[in-house]
């Protein structure tokens, strides 16, 4: 979905010539798998921050056409709606200055992007949700104006065959809103992390982030409101979710595998059941026409870019045209600070490395069903409730990060050769964070209460408190 299409409106004869495409391409796919035929290229990282724009008040700014005219950088691109953008980084081969040069990268460019936004009026904020948007920002009078997303709402529009999207989440309050649109969408930011892998080890990173994928979801939790009611500790997971309801299987369009899910289960032998699995449950949303050869796979690519796993396959292609596998993992919350962003990648790389090059591999020790409610019960819970480990055992979670998953994490990024000061420093403000309780979504909720629910003044201050630089495990509660 991150590219540009030429039109918004399809005819029957589109969707034929599409699924023919799809169904040529992923026998393509098929061969390549069963011939190795995939980059080995080391372990190559990147990731995709979502932002969003805000007024002076601390409310929604839809003004990304101007702000990307301004900022002018082939790193920055629009999201959804007119007050979201998305920061990219060139991906690099895991080296001992990885996350040097991570920070490095995205500190220059988050000062440009501050730089340009006040330029056109704007300040940019990282939030997994807004605080301050309310339902009616969510509509498409502030829906991006590339084609892609006003196909995107058309085509789920026709699948919901004139039935509304709804939006039903219990947690601590219950909110429940019907939408014409799937705007929805753009409620939720999230930082997404990528991680290039050789296939022979493809299987054993996909299935080891979806283990992890419970820890990760509550560590970096930042999103417990939506329309001022207080919900889940990572409302972002039924936001999502929910706001793109089309499902399938079987050719079902509202069937019950859905398109934003925790998936359907481990792989097992290679990636390409994924690809599978997209091919015979998933209808075409985006029947696009695209005259390249079938070795770029496009129509592959753009159908598995309309599917959201929470971890999903990704293929590319290195500089040489070779294919490449990624897998990018999506349950993170973009941050409270740029620090915060750069530790959360520095334990998912450091986990995911440990669990992935186990001699027994943890999917054999924890059946996908208890991974899954894993996810769900910390999206809800945070870090305060208790998990089912790779042990057979019941722990907090809490418990469980600081006496046993941070040494696991510094251990794989050991051996992925980062350097001891830059794995110390930031795995250092995951423990403090974990230890102290005090999340970006603890902090929230915690300074929501000290101050009357006031969202605006939350947003006001948690901007305020971004410049700073410090991790939210050192915010207070006064306001700016």
């Amino acid at each position: 979905m991150g590219e540009e299409i030429n039109h918004s409106r399809f005819i029957k004869a589109d969707y034929r010539q599409f699924a023919q495409k799809l169904a040529d391409e992923t026998q393509l796919l098929r061969q390549w798998f069963d011939n190795n035929a995939f980059s080995r290229q080391p372990l190559t990282a990147g990731y995709e921050l979502e932002a969003w724009l805000i007024d002076q008040q601390g409310f929604p700014c839809p003004n990304n056409n101007q702000f990307l005219d301004q900022a002018n950088n082939r790193l920055l691109s629009p999201e959804l709606a007119l007050f979201n953008i998305e920061l990219n980084v060139d991906a690099q081969t895991i080296n001992p200055n990885l996350l040097r040069y991570f920070a490095q990268q995205l500190s220059g460019l988050w000062q440009h992007c501050q730089q340009s936004a006040r330029q056109v009026g704007c300040n940019i904020l990282g939030a997994g949700i807004l605080p301050t948007l309310t339902d009616k920002d969510l509509t498409l009078a502030n829906i991006s104006t590339l084609k892609r997303y006003k196909a995107l709402n058309e085509q789920v529009l026709r699948h919901q065959r004139g039935k509304r999207i709804k939006l039903d989440i219990n947690g601590i309050e219950h909110l429940q809103v019907e939408h014409d649109d799937v705007m929805l969408e753009a409620a939720a930011t999230s930082l997404q992390i990528h991680l290039q892998v050789p296939q022979s080890q493809a299987v054993r990173y996909y299935n080891a982030a979806i283990i992890l994928s419970a820890v990760m979801v509550a560590c970096g939790a930042n999103s417990p409101f939506l329309f001022g009611k207080a919900l889940w500790e990572e409302t972002r997971i039924p936001v999502f979710e929910q706001s793109v309801p089309s499902g399938g299987i079987g050719g079902a369009t509202r069937g019950p595998l859905h398109r934003v899910s925790f998936g359907s289960g481990y792989a097992r032998a290679s990636l390409f059941e994924c690809f599978q699995e997209n091919l015979e449950h998933y209808p075409v949303l985006l029947p696009v026409k695209y005259n390249t050869p079938i070795q770029d796979v496009r129509h592959l690519r753009l159908h598995n870019g309309t599917i959201w796993r929470w971890n999903r396959p990704l293929i590319g292609f290195d500089n040489n045209g070779q294919p490449h596998l990624r897998i990018e993992h999506r349950v993170i919350a973009s941050a409270p600070s740029m620090a915060d962003n750069i530790a959360n990648i520095a334990f998912y790389y450091g986990l995911v490395h440990y669990y992935a090059s186990q001699t027994t591999p943890p999917e054999t020790q924890l059946a996908f069903t208890n991974a899954k409610d894993n996810f769900y019960r910390s999206a809800q819970l945070g870090i305060h409730h208790q998990v089912l480990w790779t042990d057979n055992n019941h722990h907090l979670l809490q418990k469980l990060i600081l006496e046993k998953l941070l040494l696991q994490a510094e251990s794989g990024l050991n051996r992925l050769g980062i350097h001891p000061a830059e794995t110390e420093y930031y795995l250092g403000i995951i423990e403090k964070r974990i230890r102290s309780g005090q999340t970006g979504s603890a902090w929230q909720q915690t300074f929501a209460r000290t101050h009357n629910q006031d969202m605006a003044l939350l947003t006001r201050t948690c901007f305020h408190n971004q410049q700073t630089g410090c991790p939210v495990h050192e915010w207070d509660f006064e306001t700016s």
